[in-house]
């Protein structure tokens, strides 16, 4: 005789394991998927019994329907009574009043309580995996993954990403790039919505977000990674142009150059991932004067001064360098101003040498600033040394 367990009870044990859920929760599921497949099957005309319950025999995984009957003495509600002498024949020991189970499995019923169970333990299983690439991709939330379009779609880009698919939208692709079926990128992953029942989490990413050059960065610089230089701000206009300020804890590493790599190969990469964004590497500083004016390279600053209340400052370049200060359409000014937190006023050297060195002509800036302590003047020239240039790429 085989000892070989029923193919219900060998799915459940199965499931239970390999998922991590509860044997008995799989069982009161499917009773309860078998009590309800019973109420939608039972033939016309026959009443239905008023307390019912179905039961998974966790030896043999027979699937039995039983109604729950009182004992009386006359039965007067066929539905819910039974008589002493029929209560006897189920259970030999009943007395008036007590409660037995009459089973009224209908002929034929096993076949659909099976496909019943099936459906159950199917959907449980799917379930299950959906909580499994949750629980997976929820964790790599702001890490980069790198995957391959599978398909363009009107709202965006569909990308795998190994267990499951992420939703790129229009609206965070890099403008100006061109995705193609079977290109692989590497995507920022926004956040994972956990979805309804009937679809799998929706994993949303980003090509344009500020981190995503930030986790470039640290795959491509072991000396990032390693914690040895810092990213401390980045500011970005996604497809255009980058503005990274790095520090090194270590007075021998050039956070910079660590960055830049020999020969420009390490940001190369990174550019390249970009479809060729341009990548301004600053040297941060804990001298607000000093950071503002390396945020605004690659234009030269002369002087800057600081109003010690309210961060708002005016900055004086060359009089040929103040269009390259501003940027075009004022990029090089917003992003700098982005990277440091600071509402930085551009004047040339001509405009400043018009002005009173406590006035500031114009907007915000000027209101600020006068209601500040005096501005603190800094003389670039003298606080950096002449040779000491960031990195533009």
């Amino acid at each position: 005789m085989s000892s070989e367990k029923p193919e219900v009870i060998q799915a459940i044990e199965m499931l239970a394991r390999e998922k991590d859920i509860s044997e008995e929760m799989l069982y009161a599921t499917i009773e309860e998927a078998v009590k309800a497949a019973y109420r939608k099957n039972l033939p016309r005309g026959v009443a239905e019994p008023s307390s019912v319950l179905a039961r998974v025999d966790r030896k043999d995984g027979s699937i039995k329907v039983y109604a729950r009957m009182m004992v009386v003495e006359e039965v007067e509600n066929p539905s819910g009574q039974i008589s002493l002498q029929e209560a006897r024949k189920i259970r030999p020991s009943a007395e008036l009043d007590d409660i037995v189970e009459k089973d009224v499995t209908p002929r034929g019923f096993l076949r659909v309580a099976a496909l019943t169970a099936k459906q159950v333990i199917t959907q449980r299983i799917r379930e299950a995996e959906r909580g499994r690439i949750y629980d997976e991709y929820v964790e790599k939330t702001d890490e980069i993954l790198t995957g391959v379009v599978q398909r363009l779609e009107s709202h965006g880009a569909v990308v795998e990403l190994g267990h499951t698919e992420g939703l790129l939208e229009n609206g965070e692709m890099i403008p100006g790039e061109v995705l193609r079926e079977g290109d692989h990128v590497k995507v920022y992953v926004l956040e994972v919505i956990r979805g309804a029942q009937s679809h799998g989490p929706q994993v949303r990413v980003s090509r344009i977000h500020p981190n995503l050059v930030k986790r470039l960065f640290e795959m491509e610089v072991p000396e990032i990674a390693g914690g040895v230089v810092t990213i401390k701000s980045l500011a970005r206009e996604a497809g255009s142009r980058s503005k990274m300020a790095v520090h090194s804890n270590d007075p021998m590493i050039d956070p910079v150059g660590s960055c830049v790599g020999q020969g420009g190969g390490r940001v190369d990469r990174v550019v390249n991932e970009l479809r060729g964004e341009k990548i301004d590497i600053i040297k941060w500083s804990d001298n607000p004067a000093e950071f503002i004016a390396n945020a605004l390279n690659p234009a030269h600053v002369t002087d800057v001064y600081i109003g010690e209340d309210a961060k708002v400052c005016r900055v004086v370049v060359p009089d040929k360098q103040l269009s390259l200060a501003i940027g075009k359409e004022g990029q090089n000014a917003r992003l700098a101003a982005k990277l440091t937190g600071w509402k930085i006023d551009i004047k040339s050297q001509t405009q400043a040498s018009n002005m009173d060195d406590m006035e500031y002509d114009g907007g915000v800036v000027q209101e600020e600033v006068r209601e500040s302590h005096e501005p603190v003047r800094f003389n670039l020239e003298q606080l950096m040394p002449a040779d000491d240039e960031d990195d533009t790429i």
